[in-house]
């Protein structure tokens, strides 16, 4: 059995948390990644455009109910909920914020967690507030693996705090050792 899919959630200080991970992510990256990064609801997509230029891996905002491919990171757009439906695919959602959050960590955890399982990995970076926590716990509960950045190596630490006390992850790495940890398991059959 092979991991299927990584989410990534993230708050304050989120971008350069980002921009120090995802070009680490190697070219033949075997999962799609899905992103909540808070940001204000008119930011538009220069994020991924960024990110994109940035990566070996493709970046891009996510659309309604396209296949989710390996080597792909999609981003939650601005003001819309991620969701992971029951067929692996994304779907978007106006509903109500979440932890004062749309998008929200936790909406696109929980909907991941159901679908992939055990064979999802959850990573919770730099935040300010304890979006993720929740949605983590529930990844670990499903049997999935959990990675929160070390507080110390985090722009804001009140969001890897929360996960770590939530959830009691797997690991809590650095944004470099996270790095290293995703391309192992992305070549890695158990």
């Amino acid at each position: 059995m092979r991991y299927g899919a990584v989410v990534i959630g993230t708050s304050a200080g989120g971008f350069d948390a980002l921009k120090a991970l995802l070009p680490m992510l190697a070219e033949g990256f075997s999962m799609p990644v899905a992103v909540v990064q808070h940001m204000h609801p008119e930011s538009g997509d220069s994020v991924p455009l960024i990110l994109d230029e940035m990566c070996r891996v493709r970046v891009k905002q996510a659309d309604e109910k396209e296949p989710l491919i390996a080597a792909t990171v999609y981003f939650a757009p601005p003001d819309y909920h991620l969701l992971i439906d029951d067929d692996a695919t994304p779907a978007l959602s106006a509903d109500e914020p979440v932890n004062y959050s749309r998008p929200s960590i936790d909406v696109l955890f929980e909907s991941a967690a159901e679908v992939f399982r055990e064979r999802l990995i959850g990573v919770i970076l730099t935040g300010a507030n304890s979006d993720g926590a929740l949605g983590l716990k529930k990844i670990k509960d499903m049997g999935g693996l959990t990675v929160v950045q070390e507080p110390s190596d985090a722009s804001v630490d009140a969001m890897p705090r929360a996960a770590i006390a939530a959830a009691r992850p797997h690991y809590v790495l650095t944004l470099e050792d996270i790095g290293r940890l995703l391309n192992r398991l992305s070549e890695r059959v158990f």
